[in-house]
């Protein structure tokens, strides 16, 4: 199966994708697209995801498939990183659906504008707000962690794989996590999993 993958090194959301597919065994063409150049504005790039964003997966058949989460859904489908019980699975659903709508928007735009564009809190007066909001998000994941191993169902599943991308690397983005030990062991979990790479290296 040939399967190209529209990524940025540095994205969480490219980073989920590269992960899953690691972790499967598959083999990935990546072809890297500068997102803080304008990668993704290039009339090249629009003809083929007319979104203009990455993750983009070339599937074999020559379809296209964009949205972090969702290309995560379509290869974790009947694997070990999908949950076969139903509530379990939309349990999983909730936590994927949470990460992009209160977690992503804060923590990945925070890191954004500080790791990738230079910003300073001073340049950029999002910041107190997206720290706000991200500070809210790793209090839930933290209450949640209490006492569970991982996100649903006690394994590992692509919902880890999801909040992990950005959560790993939130202190790019200006968060500390010393005052959360339940989401840095949870990270160390990650970690651990068999053929877990980091962002550098996949």
């Amino acid at each position: 199966m040939t399967l190209t993958l529209y990524s940025d090194q540095g994205s969480g959301n490219c980073y989920k994708v590269r992960l899953l597919m690691h972790q499967l065994g598959y083999d990935l063409d990546i072809i890297e697209v500068d997102v803080a150049g304008d990668g993704c504005r290039t009339p090249e790039f629009r003809a083929i995801n007319p979104l203009g964003k990455v993750p983009t997966m070339i599937l074999d058949e020559g379809m296209v498939l964009s949205e972090s989460n969702a290309i995560l859904l379509h290869f974790a489908d009947e694997t070990q990183y999908m949950p076969m019980d139903h509530f379990d699975k939309s349990l999983m659903f909730q936590w994927l659906f949470w990460e992009q709508y209160s977690h992503e928007p804060a923590i990945a735009v925070a890191r954004y504008a500080m790791h990738y564009l230079g910003k300073t809190e001073k340049e950029d007066p999002r910041l107190p707000q997206l720290w706000e909001k991200g500070y809210g998000a790793l209090d839930m994941m933290e209450n949640h962690l209490k006492d569970k191993t991982f996100f649903v169902a006690e394994r590992y599943s692509i919902a880890d794989i999801a909040l992990f991308a950005y959560t790993h690397v939130a202190y790019q983005g200006g968060f500390d996590l010393n005052n959360y030990p339940h989401v840095r062991a949870w990270i160390e979990r990650v970690k651990s999993q068999p053929r877990w790479k980091s962002m550098d290296e996949i």
